[in-house]
């Protein structure tokens, strides 16, 4: 575990190489081409990028159209801007259940010293309120190669959740099938859930927690919608939940899980964003003062158990 890559950088890559697979995928960006990495595609097949300026609802419009006649559109922005094409993703694409991909990076809180505005916290959770939308959020830059492969073969809306920040690649041999979990380290104490850019981290709190006698399992779970269910029964039957987001507590992947325990049983606590906005700082500074650093999130599962 020691090359770092973001998931947006991943992203980009994996467009390129799908790009000379597949004739059919097209990639539109709301003029953040050289953030989200599609400025990659853009170069390599200039005929099958558009960039929309900054009318993400347009993009999003756009997409749909193009999809109608059977190409598979990738759309890309900041994932902040969610909300501003929120409209146009559920009537215009979720509705009619056309084949559109949207890859919005620069999620959650480690985008910074950009500040609240430009952190996104509740994404998530207005993506998984679309009905026949798939949600995933990848872990690392292998991993998000992996899950834009797998979009390719969805029928249907997609969501990827990706990031700014540069992330240790941990996937490199884990497997990848939407809607199944990965589980990367067994401990019978308790069981940690999680997604992106905390996966790390929380194997870095699974160590920290280990030392001191508390062996944990973690899970990536990739795809926070559909969820691995059963994998969640199956836990939660057995040791206490914990979900870890860079997210709100509201809507995401910890509301997922507790929906699940909450009809079949079991002990569930959220760590994640508690109902409030991000702030600038940089990036470690903020996990810390949320609660997502390694240590915060093996003292926090110490402290509730």
């Amino acid at each position: 575990m020691s090359e770092k890559k973001a998931t947006r950088v991943g992203y980009g890559e994996e467009l390129v190489r799908l790009g000379a697979d597949n004739d059919k995928v097209v990639v539109l960006d709301a003029d953040l081409s050289n953030a989200t990495m599609t400025n990659a595609f853009a170069k390599a097949y200039p005929d099958r990028f558009f960039d929309c300026g900054i009318a993400e609802a347009n993009m999003i419009t756009m997409a749909a159209g193009l999809s109608s006649t059977g190409l598979i559109p990738f759309c890309s922005t900041f994932a902040v801007f969610a909300g501003r094409c929120f409209e146009q993703i559920r009537n215009g694409v979720c509705y009619p259940r056309l084949n559109v991909k949207i890859a919005f990076t620069h999620a959650g809180i480690t985008v910074g010293e950009d500040g609240a505005t430009h952190q996104s916290i509740e994404d998530l959770a207005l993506m998984r309120s679309l009905p026949g939308m798939t949600v995933i959020c990848p872990c690392d830059a292998v991993e998000t190669g992996r899950a834009v492969r797998a979009a390719v073969e969805i029928d249907g809306p997609v969501y990827l959740r990706l990031a700014r920040l540069p992330t240790t690649i941990i996937s490199q041999d884990m497997p990848f099938v939407v809607g199944k979990a990965n589980v990367l380290r067994e401990g019978a104490k308790a069981a940690i859930i999680t997604c992106g850019l905390m996966v790390e981290n929380c194997l870095l709190a699974a160590d920290l927690l280990a030392a001191q006698g508390v062996e944990v399992t973690v899970v990536n779970m990739h795809t926070i919608k559909p969820l691995d269910e059963a994998l969640v029964r199956e836990l939660a039957a057995k040791m206490p939940l914990f979900t870890v987001e860079e997210h709100s507590i509201i809507g995401g992947l910890g509301d997922a899980c507790a929906a699940v325990v909450a009809e079949h049983g079991g002990r569930l606590h959220k760590i994640g964003i508690n109902d409030r906005f991000g702030q600038s700082g940089k990036p470690a500074e903020l996990l810390e003062l949320y609660g997502l650093s390694p240590e915060k999130i093996a003292e926090t599962v110490k402290g509730k158990l």
